[in-house]
C-alpha cells in the first residue's frame, strides 16, 4: 500500500460493497519494469491528482498495478452478454477496477486498470494488454471526448516491460482506464441470469442512485429507468453516426448503462460515406456496420428490458407490455436527435418538411460518388468544394442550390448558420491511417512525437486551423482498411 494521499487519490468502494456474487477480490499481478508512455495531464488535473507524482516511481508503480493506494479495494467485475448474438458468461477477464475517485468536484469515477494479469474471468487468457492496442484505446477515446461524445477516457499507458504473444511477441501495456462507472447492460444480464430478483433489485437501486439520482423511488422507479436509459442510448448512437464512428463490437456486455463509449477494440471512423460500412475483421456478417448501429442498439436495450421485467410488475404479461412501450420509443428518439444533428451539420436552424430528403439526397449522392464523410461536410462548412466526382456532378449543384435556398428562408444570419456548422462539423476526426502511423512509431521505432502530435491536433476538432490540415488528408491504400479485437 502507499502511505500517503500526495498523489491525490480519494478512493471510495461502493460497487464493492454489493453482494459479493457480483464480483471477485483480486490484487493486480505485478510486472517487471513499468515505465511510463503517456499520461493524460487535463484528466489528471480533473481527477484531483499531482501529475509530478504520478510520474514518479511510486505513481508509475501505482499505475502499472504494482501497488495500491490507500483506501482501494481491487475486483474484477462479473457480467455476461450477448456476443454476436450469442449469449455467453463474461467477466473481467484482463481488467482490475481499483475503486471510485472522488474528484474534487465530488464527482465519482471508476479507476481501472486494463492488462493488469488474470482474474477468475479470464477465460484461458492471459489478463495482459499488448502496447499498441492500448495505445489506440487512448488515442480513441481522447478524441471521442474532444468531439463532445459521451465516453470513458484513459489517464495513462504505461509499458510493463513483459512481452505478451498473440499471433506474435508484442510489448506489454496496462492503460487505466476511467469511467462513470463500468456497469453494463451484461451487467444486468449476469444478475438476471445467474442471481436473484432481490440481488436484481439491489443492482437497480445501485445503478439509478448513481447515474440517474432524479429518479423517485417509487411505483414507476424501474419503468423510468428503463425510459431513461434508452433515451440515453438515443442520444449517444446519434452522436456516433453523425460524426462517422463505427464501434465494430456493439455486444451488450460493450454497452454502458451510463450511456458512455466502452471499449475500443475494433473501432474506427468511416472515411468513404457507406452505410454498410465494416471494419472489424471479426464481423464477416457485417451486423455492426455503420448502418446498422441504431438497430444493434435497439436489439440491446430489449435484452436491458429483459433484464428488468420482474421490476417491472408482478405479473409477466404486464411487464412485456410496459418494457415494450418503452423500448418502441427507442428509433424514434434517435431519429429525432439524428434529424436534428444532421439539421445542425447543414447549418439549418428551424424546421421545415422537406429537410429529411435534403439530408438524405445529400447522403444518397455521397454514397454513389464514394465521397469522404467527414470532408464533405467540412467543405460546405468552409465553402469551399473539392474537386471530387460528387462536388462536380450536376445534379450535386442542383442539391446545393436548394440547400442554399433553404437556408435563406430561415430568419438566422449566414454567419449564425456557418458558426453551427463549425461547432457541428469537425475539420478533424483520427484518421485510420494516421493511428496506424502512431501506433507503429511509438511500437516498432519507440517514437512518441508522431503520437504526441496527433493528439495535440485531436484535442481541438471544431477548430479548423491551419495545423490541422495535414491530418484531412485521405489515405493512399487503396484496400479495405481491417481492425482486430485488440488484446
Amino acid at each position: 500500500m502507499t502511505k500517503d494521499k500526495e498523489m491525490g487519490w480519494n478512493f471510495d468502494n461502493s460497487y464493492a460493497r454489493l453482494p459479493e456474487s457480483f464480483f471477485t477480490r483480486i490484487d493486480p499481478t505485478p510486472v517487471r519494469s513499468p515505465k511510463l508512455i503517456v499520461l493524460n495531464h487535463p484528466l489528471a488535473s480533473y481527477l484531483g491528482l499531482d501529475i509530478k507524482a504520478l510520474q514518479s516511481d511510486e505513481g508509475v508503480a501505482v499505475l502499472a498495478g504494482n501497488l495500491t493506494p490507500e483506501g482501494t479495494t481491487p475486483i474484477a467485475q462479473a457480467y455476461a452478454g450477448h456476443q454476436f448474438g450469442y449469449f455467453n458468461m463474461l467477466g473481467d477477464g484482463r481488467a482490475i477496477l481499483l475503486g471510485e475517485q472522488i474528484s474534487p468536484q465530488g464527482k465519482r469515477l471508476d479507476i481501472q486498470l486494463k492488462g493488469p494479469g488474470r482474474t477468475p474471468y479470464s477465460r484461458g487468457g492471459d489478463g495482459r494488454a499488448a502496447l499498441g492496442p492500448m495505445l489506440r484505446e487512448y488515442i480513441i477515446s481522447e478524441a471521442m471526448h474532444a468531439l463532445g461524445i459521451p465516453t470513458t477516457r484513459s489517464l495513462a499507458v504505461v509499458a510493463t516491460g513483459q512481452p505478451v504473444t498473440r499471433e506474435r511477441e508484442f510489448p506489454g501495456a496496462i492503460l487505466t482506464r476511467i469511467a462513470a462507472s463500468h456497469i453494463r447492460v451484461g451487467t444486468f444480464q449476469y444478475v438476471a441470469n445467474y442471481g436473484t430478483v432481490q440481488d436484481l433489485r439491489i443492482l437497480a437501486d445501485y445503478t439509478i442512485e448513481r447515474h440517474y439520482p432524479g429518479i423517485e423511488a417509487d411505483g414507476s422507479r424501474y419503468l423510468k429507468f428503463l425510459e431513461e436509459v434508452t433515451q440515453r442510448q438515443a442520444a449517444l448512437i446519434a452522436k456516433w453516426q453523425l460524426v462517422g464512428f463505427i464501434h465494430g463490437v456493439m455486444n451488450t456486455d460493450n454497452m454502458t448503462i451510463s450511456g458512455e463509449t466502452i471499449d475500443y477494440g475494433p473501432c474506427a471512423f468511416m472515411d468513404t460515406y457507406d452505410p454498410a460500412t465494416v471494419f472489424s475483421s471479426i464481423d464477416s456478417q457485417g451486423r455492426y456496420a455503420y448502418g446498422n448501429q441504431p438497430y444493434i442498439a435497439g436489439w440491446n436495450l430489449a435484452r436491458f428490458a429483459e433484464t428488468l421485467l420482474p421490476l417491472l410488475h408482478d405479473d409477466q404479461e404486464q411487464a412485456i407490455e410496459l418494457a415494450q412501450d418503452k423500448i418502441s420509443t427507442f428509433m424514434d428518439l434517435y431519429h429525432e436527435k439524428w434529424l436534428t444533428g444532421m439539421r445542425a451539420k447543414l447549418g439549418i436552424m428551424n424546421e421545415e418538411k422537406q429537410d429529411e430528403q435534403l439530408i438524405n439526397d445529400l447522403l444518397s449522392m455521397m454514397e454513389k460518388y464514394r465521397a469522404d464523410y467527414t470532408n464533405t461536410f467540412r467543405a460546405l462548412t468552409l465553402a469551399t468544394p473539392e474537386d471530387t466526382d460528387l462536388f462536380r456532378a450536376p445534379e450535386f449543384v442542383k442539391w446545393y442550390e436548394l440547400w442554399k435556398e433553404r437556408l435563406g428562408r430561415q430568419q438566422e444570419s449566414e454567419m449564425s448558420s456557418n458558426e453551427l456548422m463549425r461547432n457541428s462539423n469537425p475539420a478533424i476526426i483520427p484518421r485510420n491511417h494516421r493511428v496506424e502511423a502512431a501506433l507503429e512509431a511509438a511500437t516498432e521505432q519507440g517514437d512518441l512525437s508522431v503520437m504526441e502530435r496527433l493528439l495535440n491536433a485531436l484535442s481541438n476538432p471544431y477548430g479548423y486551423s491551419e495545423e490541422q490540415m495535414e491530418y484531412c488528408s485521405l489515405p493512399e491504400w487503396t484496400k479495405p482498411y481491417r481492425t482486430y479485437c485488440g488484446t
